[in-house]
């Protein structure tokens, strides 16, 4: 199956398999031979250990969720045992794998629990991959190393949270996403090809469209920064903002993961 563009969404099953896939190597690239006690300076609660915990607990946590179709706990991260740290490359792509074989196992449209409602299975294996490639992120601002992502896997990762944002039960999973309620402001992100992301502020809720246009602040740049602005991994000025940008500030300040 062709692999789609930074234009083209939402991402196959099997596009969004192979992302999980990548992201998970070089999640484990990042972190190999770093200090488990080097602390993250992203998610400053925890230290290296912990994240490694939370990426490996997350895809086994969905994977159990995907095979029953119902709730879990959410784990805690601190609790989690990746063994030692020569072998996480190994335990990370475990888990992984084992969140792949349940959506395919399940079929990535059968209907399983989300914090949202219920939802697809390929819910989950898209929600993770988004998630392990914003630690992905957070291992190379720790240990040093590059953080590369496909445009489409970034793109996706985007629009991934984006819709999460703007679905009508976010308010409450996340109470701050009801602060994001307007009049018709609105913020547009802007990569260098495509539509980009046209996100009005309405009194009912946030609404996302692929779209160009004007808006009151834009946020342009390559989409994997816009990624890292979207998510708080890098400051607004890693992009290029030009318009409103307390409108950019309230955003993020009432978006944080």
């Amino acid at each position: 199956m062709p692999r789609n563009t930074s234009t083209d969404l939402p991402l196959s099953p099997d596009r969004l398999a192979d992302g999980l896939r990548a992201q998970t190597d070089a999640f484990a690239a990042a972190v190999q031979g770093v200090d488990p006690r080097t602390r993250v300076p992203t998610c400053p609660r925890w230290r290296l250990r912990d994240l490694v915990g939370h990426i490996g607990q997350e895809h086994r946590w969905a994977a159990g969720i995907v095979r029953t179709g119902a709730a879990a706990p959410v784990p805690d991260p601190k609790q989690a045992d990746p063994g030692a740290p020569t072998r996480w490359g190994e335990w990370l792509r475990a888990g992984a794998e084992e969140l792949i074989a349940a959506v395919t196992d399940a079929g990535a449209a059968t209907p399983v629990w989300t914090v949202l409602g219920p939802k697809p299975a390929v819910f989950w294996l898209r929600r993770s991959l988004a998630d392990t490639s914003v630690h992905h992120a957070d291992a190379a601002l720790t240990s040093g190393a590059a953080f590369r992502i496909a445009p489409d896997l970034a793109a996706d990762a985007v629009d991934e949270w984006l819709t999460l944002l703007s679905d009508p039960a976010a308010p409450t999973v996340k109470p701050d996403v009801a602060l994001l309620r307007g009049d018709g402001q609105t913020l547009r992100l802007e990569p260098p090809s495509g539509p980009g992301w046209l996100v009005t502020r309405t009194p009912s809720g946030v609404r996302v469209q692929r779209a160009g246009g004007r808006a009151d602040v834009t946020v342009a740049g390559p989409v994997a920064d816009l990624l890292l602005v979207l998510t708080r991994r890098v400051p607004p000025d890693r992009a290029t903002v030009t318009g409103d940008r307390a409108l950019v500030e309230h955003w993020l300040a009432h978006t944080a993961l």
